[in-house]
């Protein structure tokens, strides 16, 4: 066991290298429009400044710029002949090193905050310089033992004039030495307590599975519907009535032929409930209860997801999804969350914000895909984004979304809310909870400050199953 004199001392060289600035790295590409449009696709961002010349150049830039939470993204060393990224040889990456020699290998960022004095063009070459600022004394975190590391680095242009600069803090930790947050289990608290151990008498406790709803071959063409997720709605074919739940014969008329419509899975929450008690192993909690009036006319009944009871409102546009439900394999379930937002095709004006509006709510599917793409398309080849064997020597359950695709996709959505002549000032983020593959993101926000300067702060929120996953601020100027 390491003693305290110990972790001073060790300290003490951790914090050698505090205050200096290591060497100057210029990107090996100047900003160009392929890497541009590669993070575009990845996180879905469609500013036609970005991707468009001709609308580019009647915009407040005047050309084709990159996003500006790319600014790191161009000095990022990449995957240099299909190796693992080396660090280079500055005070930050010495530490690094350090603490991977005393054990400390799991790494996660935890916080960056970005402030943009200029959009990058097309053709700039980027330089960084990064200062080490800050390594903690050893905490004991939820993810494990370790040190927080902060950097700053100022990036430049190839005349050396400012373009930005990243405030970015990652934690060190040792795998393995997370806390474990478990119900306690009376049955193994009596065992514990007779002196036996638990683990030879019981067996691990698995999660039940939902109730199997129960059908026959009547309505068969529905679930079989939900397999290929599909929300098939019932429709009697001498008058057109359409009916949910399915039922044998027309109120109307009687007549029992029928066939189906599929709906477009969008509507508006009409009534909703939320189940306090009693609760059921196999749901998760709060179990929200909703009817849903869907375009085609019908209401239906469903769990309302990705949503906090408190962010509810009747008549919100909800939209169909098919998350894992922990049923059998054979079954997929219907539920509905927040409606994917348009996209703000006119830049709003701050001269028309209040103070507390309210953004509108982005659920945003956390699939493998999404967190491979946005982390290759951010450059950042650090296995634990996309090698789930890698994430789990290093302490992980599974890959996990890097900080640059969170800042990404933070800033799609607002650029999304404010329209495509918004400029950012600056973007801060703080990170808690992974983001996994096969959860769901959903974004919230509202208007913070209205400044002095004509610009806006907006604060915001991501949150998953696990808890708030980013939170953090952004100053937005509007063009007027």
């Amino acid at each position: 066991m390491t003693t305290e004199a110990e972790k001073e001392s060790f300290l003490t060289q951790l914090r050698s290298q505090v205050g200096n600035t290591g060497d100057t790295i210029t990107a090996r590409d100047p900003v160009n429009q392929s890497t541009i449009r590669n993070w575009c696709d990845a996180v879905s961002e469609s500013n036609p400044h970005y991707l468009d010349f001709e609308i580019a150049k009647e915009g407040p830039h005047g050309q084709i710029v990159a996003p500006p939470a790319m600014l790191q993204v161009w000095s990022m060393p990449g995957l240099i002949m299909g190796q693992q990224p080396q660090r280079s040889k500055d005070p930050s990456s010495a530490t690094y090193a350090m603490l991977d020699e005393a054990g400390f290998v799991s790494v996660v960022a935890t916080n960056v905050e970005y402030v943009f004095h200029r959009y990058l063009k097309l053709g700039d070459v980027i330089s960084g310089r990064t200062k080490l600022v800050d390594v903690s004394e050893e905490k004991a975190t939820g993810l494990g033992i370790g040190h927080f590391v902060t950097t700053e680095t100022e990036y430049v242009d190839e005349n050396d004039e400012p373009v930005g600069s990243m405030f970015f803090r990652i934690l060190k930790f040792r795998p393995g030495t997370g806390r474990v947050n478990k119900k306690p289990d009376p049955k193994a608290e009596a065992l514990k307590a007779a002196g036996l151990n638990p683990d030879e008498y019981l067996s691990p406790q698995e999660r039940p599975t939902r109730p199997r709803p129960q059908w026959n071959q009547d309505q068969e063409w529905f679930w079989e519907g939900l397999k290929n997720h599909e929300l098939r709605i019932q429709r009697f074919t001498d008058d057109g009535t359409l009916l949910f739940p399915p039922a044998n014969a027309n109120p109307n008329t009687h007549s029992m032929d029928y066939d189906w419509i599929v709906s477009s899975g969008r509507g508006t929450l009409y009534s909703h409930t939320v189940v306090h008690y009693p609760q059921v192993p196999s749901f998760d909690y709060p179990l929200i209860v909703g009817l849903v009036e869907l375009e085609e006319g019908v209401r239906i009944i469903t769990n309302i997801v990705n949503v906090k009871p408190e962010q509810i409102e009747i008549g919100m546009p909800v939209e169909v999804c098919f998350p894992d439900t922990n049923s059998d394999d054979d079954i997929v379930l219907h539920q509905f969350q927040p409606a994917q937002p348009s996209r703000t095709e006119e830049t709003r004006k701050s001269s028309e914000m209040s103070e507390g509006d309210q953004l509108p709510l982005c659920p945003v599917p956390l699939t493998p895909r999404l967190i491979i793409s946005t982390a290759l398309a951010t450059r950042d080849f650090q296995d634990v984004h996309h090698d789930r064997d890698a994430a789990h020597q290093k302490g992980s359950k599974d890959i996990f979304m890097n900080i640059l695709s969170t800042a990404g996709i933070t800033a799609r959505w607002l650029g999304d809310w404010a329209g495509n002549n918004v400029i950012f000032e600056d973007l801060k983020i703080q990170l808690g909870a992974p983001n996994y593959p096969y959860d769901t993101m959903t974004m919230s926000g509202s208007v913070q400050t209205l400044n002095d300067d004509g610009s806006i702060t907006v604060s915001f929120n991501g949150d998953n199953k696990l808890g708030s996953h980013v939170k953090g601020t952004a100053t937005l100027r509007f063009t007027e």
